[in-house]
């Protein structure tokens, strides 16, 4: 018997032999088309070839594809398991010829590769050409078949276009002969839906460019696009017309049965379909980084997840049961496509995480669902508001409410359903536009409502393409940028990360596809939307980019390169910090920048030189240790079952990425026994704990009562720090001739006489302040029924400023605060809440009103302590007057 690897190696190593370069199939997010939300077909990779935007170092490629059609105009997952041949996974066999061959040499390979290679039985075969496509033809004829079997079409079923315009030419298909105990006829009969007759190839023949007025050419390069299921083909040469009954998907469907102790042949057979189905599609999505979630690709995702969690429900099944059946899957499919294998554990615990969170919601969504149709009559749809409920209460995506009454013979309401949903959205609109928000970011909300979210990639690569979706100027959408202009761009998905967590927002370029030429420097990027957009702040350099327009986007590698080695330091940091000074250390905020880091967290006194040099040396034995750095998805609880950090202040959703990174030694306990740094992130890492190079801990200092902060560099600049010290301590030594020991003695004393001197002016400074030191008065006054102090201080820096705050605070024990600090013209802000009156007062509006009148922008912080800048410390009155009026209403 011909297994499907076996056809799989054959095809591939056939056209090798012909001088075909054998390409790994591509991920499943296509990173060339965002027009796609899925790879659905095997030129997907190669597009960029066939319309001359892209050159390789071959013109022939061939490749076996994974593929996914569950979303978007290619959507196979309502009649998946129902059918003989619908998936929501396939693989696509295909031979490309970029401007190489063309017809005269693309069908006899066809012809060799299926009768030859595969002993297909010749009699059984039969292909269609283009009703025009007289060429084609004549080939086939010369190739061998007979005219009778060579099945013209007139139909735009034998010709392929790419778009309304661009490159377009006619089909060839091979059908296969089921014979007549199938009903159905050939191809252009009226019977041709039939099971009796089913295409097996696909040759698409790039013959001409489409042009807008209808017109067409032919192309200077002409090539080629074939595509093979693998799976009809198995199908024939193992005696059927049914894809599940081939080798490797009977195999998953046997490792359900046995998994449930039922039948794979029985009732349930429908069900072991549905299961083996979509356990190829969802475990190659999360081996590709597709991860569940509530919008756009992880949707689907987790759609196609629940509907096989719901027929594995039906067979019996009492625990979770998707990641079992993962092994088998491995062992069928992981030597062709290695990815499964590396990604097995994360597949593994994603599909028992998703599953065991569904089950507990499912039996009562059924419940429900079977109370809604016992009052209704037998042949009533499902009202559309009982569907939304079941979707927004239980999960369930109205296709898996369809399905469960498809066995019921019912139907759902959709326009119920779809008005139920717009009422939802307009509800959450009016709770987020009375949530706070500035006015000026509804736009936001706006684009992500028509949009839904952006697919971020940046995990797996630094280079993609996208779709511009929105611009922003001014506060507006706009249609397009001219060259000059700056704004905002919102993509459909981006390698860019947007500012969170500590991390700060790539830079890089876009470049318009259709002209290279033109370049837009990206100088910022932001989540938007709570998150949900990511927007590109973006200066025009050269030409015009338009709302609908595609683009590559390229990061900037060093940048993110350094920014990821001083992101995977602060984890060491962290846990060094942790375990040098105890288990309160716990983040309180973080900058992770190209050129530094910076991390506050909980303690109460300044570190000993001792402790210093205790938490950088471990650092840097966890970076020399090279581990690998890992991701895990998770719940948040779960997470911290197992000891994971959290960021400070962070809100999660329901699935967490979980980052580790090195590894204990047999003495050590790390938080899940082994592992040295676990914390919750979604921020971007290196590979390996030794791509970090070198740690080096500049400064130690307070950050706010009760904070330290600490700042440090990674790669070359630590290690150029570490060389500094190095050369100040030779220096020393050979001045005063005396050992090493006795240098660090005397540099230690020196270090802590300067370190006391520091502090004692500090809180010099402070005790001035807090006496009145500074000018626009240090009395309290009422506004509003509110306590308010309002002070203009000098001599003190901005980051004076938050312990000052908590001190007034502390003396007024209700009311507000709000300081600025003169620093050399400009204006330092910060502003304090006591949390009696953060439910009606919020100390981020009493900065943002203050900081407008000193010529700033923004500010920001939390409703009990916020800060803020501005340009002209003159204006102080003015500011002061703007947060008085904040708190009088």
């Amino acid at each position: 018997m011909r297994t499907l690897n076996d056809i799989r190696s054959t095809f591939l190593s056939y056209f090798e032999k012909q001088g075909h370069q054998v390409v790994p199939s591509s991920p499943l997010v296509p990173r060339n088309d965002p027009t796609l939300m899925f790879a659905n077909s095997g030129m997907v990779q190669f597009k960029n070839l066939f319309t001359g935007v892209e050159h390789r170092d071959y013109k022939r490629a061939t490749t076996a594809q994974k593929c996914v059609r569950a979303g978007g105009k290619h959507n196979d997952l309502d009649n998946v398991g129902y059918t003989a041949r619908h998936h929501t996974f396939f693989e696509m066999l295909g031979n490309f010829s970029f401007g190489d061959y063309f017809k005269t040499d693309a069908i006899p390979f066809a012809w060799e590769l299926v009768t030859r290679e595969l002993g297909i039985d010749k009699s059984k075969l039969y292909v269609t050409v283009y009703h025009t496509d007289d060429e084609a033809a004549e080939i086939w004829k010369k190739t061998g078949v007979p005219e009778d079997r060579i099945i013209r079409i007139a139909t735009n079923d034998n010709f392929w276009m790419m778009g309304p315009t661009g490159p377009c030419g006619p089909c060839t298909e091979i059908f296969y002969d089921h014979g007549d105990k199938y009903w159905g006829g050939p191809p252009g009969s009226p019977e041709e839906d039939g099971d009796r007759f089913v295409e097996i190839w696909n040759l698409v023949f790039m013959q001409y460019e489409q042009f807008e007025d209808g017109t067409r050419r032919e192309l200077a390069a002409q090539s080629i696009d074939t595509g093979m299921g693998i799976e009809r083909v198995a199908a024939l040469l193992q005696g059927t017309n049914d894809n599940y009954s081939t080798d490797l998907i009977r195999s998953l469907i046997e490792a359900s049965a046995n998994a449930t102790s039922t039948d794979p042949d029985g009732p349930g057979k429908t069900h072991h379909r549905v299961i083996a189905d979509h356990l190829r599609s969802t475990s190659f999505l999360i081996a590709d980084g597709v991860m569940p979630s509530n919008d756009g690709r992880g949707y689907v995702l987790r759609r196609i997840m629940r509907r096989a969690m719901r027929h594995a429900h039906l067979l019996g099944a009492k625990d979770p049961l998707m990641h079992r059946l993962v092994p088998a899957l491995v062992r069928q499919m992981g030597a062709a496509y290695p990815e499964l294998g590396r990604a097995q554990a994360l597949i593994e615990e994603t599909l028992k995480l998703e599953e065991t969170r569904f089950k507990q919601t499912l039996d009562r969504g059924l419940k429900l669902l079977d109370d809604e149709l016992a009052g209704l009559p037998g042949d009533a749809a499902l009202p559309g508001e009982a569907a939304f409920k079941l979707y927004d209460t239980y999960g369930f995506p109205l296709d898996l409410t369809q399905d469960a009454l498809r066995e019921k013979g019912r139907t759902v309401d959709t326009g119920g359903f779809d008005a139920a949903m717009a009422e939802q959205k307009a509800k959450a609109r009016a709770a987020w536009s009375g949530s706070g928000e500035a006015t000026d970011l509804a736009i936001w909300f706006d684009i992500a409502e028509t949009h839904g979210a952006t697919d971020f990639l940046g995990y797996d690569t630094e280079i993609a393409e996208g779709q511009i979706l929105a611009l922003v100027c001014d506060g507006v959408q706009v249609e397009a940028l001219d060259e000059g202009a700056e704004g905002w761009i919102v993509l459909n998905q981006t390698p860019f990360y947007g500012e969170s967590g500590g991390q700060v927002g790539d830079t890089g370029l876009l470049r318009r596809l259709e002209d290279e030429d033109d370049v837009a420097a990206v100088t910022d990027t932001q989540k938007m939307a709570g998150g949900k957009l990511t927007a590109h702040r973006v200066r025009v350099d050269r030409g015009r980019f338009a709302r609908g327009e595609a683009v590559q986007l390229e990061v900037d590698h060093a940048r993110r390169s350094a920014i990821r080695a001083n992101h995977s330091a602060t984890h060491l940091l962290h846990e060094a910090l942790r375990r040098a000074l105890g288990d309160h250390v716990a983040q309180r905020g973080s900058l992770n920048a190209p050129d530094r880091l910076r991390f506050d967290f909980s303690h109460t006194k300044a570190l000993t030189a001792e402790e210093i040099a205790q938490v950088e040396a471990e650092v840097n034995a966890f970076i020399r240790q090279n581990s690998p750095v890992q991701t895990r998805i998770m719940t948040p609880d779960d997470a911290r079952g197992l000891g994971a950090q959290a960021l400070f202040g962070e809100k999660y959703g329901d699935e967490v990425r979980v980052v580790s990174m090195g590894t204990l030694s047999g003495s050590g306990k790390g938080a899940d026994g082994e592992t040295y740094s676990l914390e919750l992130c979604g921020g971007t890492h290196v590979r390996q704990t030794g791509d970090i190079g070198t740690f080096a801990l500049t400064s130690e200092s307070a950050s706010a009562a009760g904070v330290r902060r600490i700042e440090a560099l990674t790669g070359q600049a630590a290690l150029a720090e570490l060389r500094g010290r190095d050369k100040v301590l030779s220096r020393i030594e050979e001045t005063l001739k005396v050992s090493g020991a006795e240098v660090l003695t005397r540099l230690q004393a020196i270090m802590d006489e300067r370190r006391a001197l520091s502090n004692e002016v500090q809180q010099l400074r402070r005790e001035i302040a807090m006496g009145g030191g500074g000018t626009g008065g240090a009395e309290a006054k009422t506004v509003n029924g509110v306590q308010f102090l309002a002070q203009v201080l000098t001599g003190v820096s901005g980051k004076d400023l938050p312990p000052l705050i908590d001190e007034h605070k502390a003396r007024l024990g209700s009311g507000a605060v709000l300081l600025i600090a003169d620093t050399g013209g400009k204006a330092a802000v910060a502003a304090g809440v006591t949390a009696d009156l953060t439910g009606s007062v919020s100390a981020v509006d009493l900065v943002k009103a203050a900081v407008a009148e000193l010529g700033g922008k923004g500010g920001g912080g939390r409703p009990d302590m916020a800060q803020g800048g501005g340009q002209d410390v003159a204006n102080s009155d003015a500011a002061i007057a703007a947060a008085e009026q904040v708190l009088g209403g």
